[in-house]
């Protein structure tokens, strides 16, 4: 995903074309933020980029990862939470009995449902390495 090429486009279609409103525009590309929402990835803003910048085959390539902030998580601290493995369609949140959930790296695929649901913001965004 090359979201450099998003500044010579003007009407910014993908915006307009995701269904769970997920792509906002800052400094004039797109972002995705997952604060309301997490991506179905439903294919809808690949297929609308005029500009080559999305494209389908990549769509899993998403170049950030999911943490826990261990700190700020109810659950590392004893609390009974499971608000972030809820929404987690994937199964990869997975608790070590009822507390200290871990992200399964190996089937997250960084959809961000997780985020929104966390209700002391614990879950976080990392950039891949």
């Amino acid at each position: 995903m090359d979201f450099d090429i998003c500044l010579s486009c003007d009407d910014k279609p993908c915006v307009a074309s995701c269904e769970v409103d997920i792509i906002l525009i800052k400094k004039e590309k797109p972002i995705l933020s997952f604060e309301n929402s997490g991506c179905t990835y439903c294919d809808e803003c690949a297929k609308a980029c005029l500009k080559d910048a999305l494209k389908i085959e990549f769509k899993k390539d998403i170049d950030i990862r999911i943490k826990i902030d261990r700190v700020k998580c109810l659950s590392h601290h004893e609390t009974m939470c499971f608000s972030c493995k809820d929404p987690c369609l994937d199964d990869a949140i997975i608790f070590d009995g009822l507390f200290k959930p871990i992200i399964n790296d190996s089937l997250c695929t960084s959809c961000g449902f997780c985020i929104k649901a966390c209700p002391t913001s614990a879950i976080i965004l990392e950039e891949k390495l």
